[in-house]
């Protein structure tokens, strides 16, 4: 199927000439303007996306390219389940402020309290640096021998055991370097605060109560309806390589849909899991020991957008690349989820943000 590329109505256009413009117009003027930038990135015939943005809470896009298998030629359709990577973060900083309301932790927490062992080379890594990316453990993915692990089906002291003994990057603090393995430790320390399974946690406390019905922590073996395939490109495309999903564990380990992630968006935005002072905790922009700006808070970068904050991130696990863009001041919200790791979402989905915002300016 050659794809269409969108174009704007003669129909909508007299009208505008004749009676001044109309919301109707400008809403199929931004609707062929994205459509005309993402038929430009993903063909009818290769792996696609889906994306959504919403203003206000409202969906002003949704659609889906490409194919969701290219094995049984299955169109995608906006509905399809991806993994979404490094976005898991957000879901696991919330988990551990939901623990700090209920009294079940604290930010300030030695991770030496959860797990005795952890050489700390002296050092005081606390719960706050691992959520930030200041703690100076070495991150998991950058430690030689992961690939002869990726297949393993690992418990997290496991995965902790696999990376703990590697030397410190910098003094928690120093500086601000993007690390999974602190998402890691997170989840276990989530599991030892709760009681219960990571993804048990995440499933029954955030996907349960939000509605978020097409989330899962990952698994190779469950049915999962509407799942997307996951593809890689070198000279052809080739399914994605296996990992087992105890090695990202909190880190990178979830599933999930356009809409569901609008449902969090609009959760964390009106304060549904978290009070407004706990939850403000997710977005400050945080200082190293020398009083420069990480430009990251829990779980979420902090940077600008045109001018306008924007609180953002992607995620990227073999055969899946996702970004998460929320402009609060607009109130604006886009999402992108693609099934291969050769389109990356994360420019198109800030220009989308882009996009949206100035329309909201043009109908003022």
């Amino acid at each position: 199927m050659k794809t269409k590329i969108c174009k704007i109505s003669w129909v909508f256009l007299l009208a505008t000439i004749l009676v001044g413009p109309q919301s109707g117009l400008n809403a199929q003027g931004l609707s062929c303007q994205i459509d005309n930038k993402l038929q430009e990135k993903f063909t009818d015939n290769g792996p696609g996306a889906v994306f959504l943005a919403a203003k206000k809470g409202d969906i002003v896009y949704k659609k889906a390219f490409g194919l969701a298998d290219l094995e049984l030629q299955v169109p995608m359709e906006t509905n399809n389940v991806f993994e979404i990577g490094s976005m898991t973060k957000q879901f696991t900083a919330i988990s551990i402020l939901m623990l700090m309301e209920e009294g079940k932790l604290r930010l300030d927490d030695k991770i030496t309290k959860y797990i005795p062992d952890y050489p700390t080379r002296g050092h005081e890594i606390t719960i706050h640096h691992l959520l930030n990316h200041t703690s100076g453990i070495k991150s998991f993915t950058s430690v030689k021998g992961l690939d002869a692990i990726a297949n393993n089906d690992m418990g997290p002291l496991e995965v902790i055991d696999f990376f703990k003994n590697e030397p410190m990057d910098f003094a928690p603090g120093d500086q601000f370097k993007y690390n999974n393995s602190g998402y890691v430790i997170l989840g276990y320390i989530i599991e030892k605060a709760s009681g219960i399974s990571y993804g048990d946690f995440v499933e029954q406390r955030i996907f349960e109560k939000l509605g978020m019905s097409s989330s899962y922590y990952a698994s190779h073996s469950k049915v999962i309806p509407n799942r997307a395939s996951g593809y890689r490109k070198g000279r052809a495309y080739t399914n994605a390589r296996h990992i087992s999903y105890s090695i990202p564990f909190a880190s990178g380990s979830l599933m999930s849909t356009v809409e569901d992630m609008l449902k969090w968006e609009e959760a964390i935005k009106n304060h549904v899991l978290l009070g407004k002072e706990t939850m403000d905790k997710a977005f400050a922009n945080y200082r190293l020991n020398n009083g420069a700006q990480t430009d990251y808070g829990y779980g979420w970068h902090i940077k600008t957008l045109n001018g306008t904050k924007s609180y953002e991130h992607g995620g990227s696990i073999f055969g899946f690349k996702s970004m998460g863009v929320y402009l609060p001041k607009e109130d604006i919200y886009v999402i992108g989820l693609s099934n291969c790791n050769c389109n990356s979402p994360t420019q198109i989905t800030r220009d989308i943000a882009e996009m949206v915002m100035n329309q909201m300016d043009f109908d003022r």
